[in-house]
This record gives structure tokens, sequence and C-alpha cells, in this order.
């Protein structure tokens, strides 16, 4: 029996950094486009992007033949939904706001087959299964499956090291946004106190043997980041791309523009 590989959980485990790049156009078109650009991986977000079950698959047929490799994050870690993200041909989840390790166990079992866990047996009519073409589907899923938890609220922080130590999860992901916010200091991330407590956290979570990750779009922190350990690190957006790009060139056409008629020349 053949387990479908993960290459991406499978380089948690070895050294050096994986770069990854946000997803929240929703859409397959620029979700190709990026897949093409060279990230070890790429988040189709489903928690703050107008992104449903259809839209993610598209995204993920369309990233399939490129090497990145694509990271699902749902809305929120609702058993249900995880059955559905795995059963479409997500291996990797990245699930928001997790803070106790009962939840983290939860999440765990809501992506293994019984008896192990709880995932509901349909794989024959799923694209996971290449629609029952993979022989052995149902007994190597599990090893391949890659879960990612956020820590990213004061509580999260306070039982971080349980949740890292619960089997079967791979990664925490500190979110610098919520995580700044829940801390006091919302817009803030750079506050050195969100700053001192990412870099504890980065420290705590490679202790336990777990990959430490990461959204930072500050060059200069996210090569910090990962040098204190970061394993897997987002250094940008696809929509931040496009608005920072758009911008500046229109910018750069500006001073021909014609004020008084609200025009612009070129």
């Amino acid at each position: 029996m053949q387990p479908i590989p993960n290459a991406f959980k499978a380089r948690l485990r070895q050294p050096g950094a994986q770069i990854g790049l946000w997803l929240a156009l929703a859409d397959a078109y620029p979700a190709e486009i990026c897949a093409g650009a060279g990230f070890d991986w790429l988040v189709v977000d489903g928690e703050h992007a107008p992104n449903d079950l259809r839209s993610i698959l598209a995204q993920l047929q369309a990233i399939a033949p490129y090497p990145s490799h694509p990271v699902v994050r749902p809305p929120v870690g609702e058993t249900w939904m995880i059955k559905q993200l795995l059963d479409i041909g997500a291996q990797t989840l990245l699930v928001p706001m997790v803070e106790t390790a009962e939840q983290a166990a939860a999440l765990v079992a809501a992506t293994r087959y019984p008896p192990e866990g709880v995932r509901g047996v349909g794989a024959a009519i799923a694209r996971a299964s290449r629609f029952d073409r993979q022989p052995g589907y149902l007994h190597a899923a599990g090893a391949e499956i890659c879960l990612l938890v956020q820590i990213e609220t004061r509580l999260g922080l306070d039982n971080l090291d349980a949740i890292a130590a619960t089997p079967g999860v791979d990664g925490l992901f500190i979110g610098p946004a919520d995580l700044s916010a829940s801390l006091g200091f919302l817009d803030n991330p750079t506050a050195p106190a969100v700053q001192a407590a990412i870099e504890d956290a980065i420290r705590r979570i490679s202790r336990a043997g777990k990959a430490p990750g990461i959204l930072m779009g500050d060059e200069a922190l996210a090569r910090h980041y990962i040098e204190l350990g970061a394993r897997f690190v987002a250094v940008g957006t696809d929509v931040g791309l496009l608005a920072r790009s758009g911008s500046a060139l229109a910018a750069g056409y500006g001073a021909v523009s014609s004020e008084a008629s609200g025009t612009r020349t070129y």
C-alpha cells in the first residue's frame, strides 16, 4: 500500500523554512498565477476571504500541476467542514483560533478515520482518493494529513505547551494580527510585548519538536523569525501584491494627470 505523499509535511521535519503566500482573491485564476511564482506553499483562505467549498476546490485543482503545496484554512475548526475539505483533496489544514489541547485533540480526530478518529468514510466518491482509484487510501490517508493549528490569543499562548504536545498536531502557526489584539495592541503586531510573545512562542514550539509558523510581510522580521526557527513562513498576500503594485503603477502616471478635468492624459 502506497500513501499519497505530502511533501510539505515531510519538509517540516527537515532543516530550513518553507516560504509561503496567502491567497485571498478567492478565485482559481490568480491562484494558478501565484502557483507558478515559486512559493513552497500557498494558503487558500476560507476564514477571511470570500471562499466556499467549490471555490476552494477550483483553487486546489488550479494549484495541483505546480510544485507549490496548497494549505487550506477553514473558517473554523468544525468536524463537518474538515471532512468536506479533506474529501475534496486538501491534505494540509491550517485551523484558526485554537486555544486548548482538548480543541487540538478534537481537530486531530476530525482528520482521522475510525477507530483513531471520527472522519466520515466517503472516500469512494471523493477527489482525495482519486475517486477510489488510489489503492489503500483509507489506511494511508491519516499519515499524510498535516494539521497546523493557529495560536492567536492570550489563552492560546497560555496553553501552547499542551497544544504542542498533542499527538497529531504537526505545526503551530502564530497569527500576529489577532495575537496583538488579544494582548491589547490592536493593529500593532510590532509592539515590543507582542514581539517578545512571538519569539517565546517560536522557541517553545521548537522545543516541543513541532514546526513553528507565522505570517509576516515585513522582510526583516520574517527573516528574524526564520533565524529563530520558524519552519513555514508566509511572507505576503495576493491581495497585498495586487493592491501595492496597482497603486504604484497608478502613482507613476499621476504626474501627468489632468487635475482640472479629473481625467488622465498619457
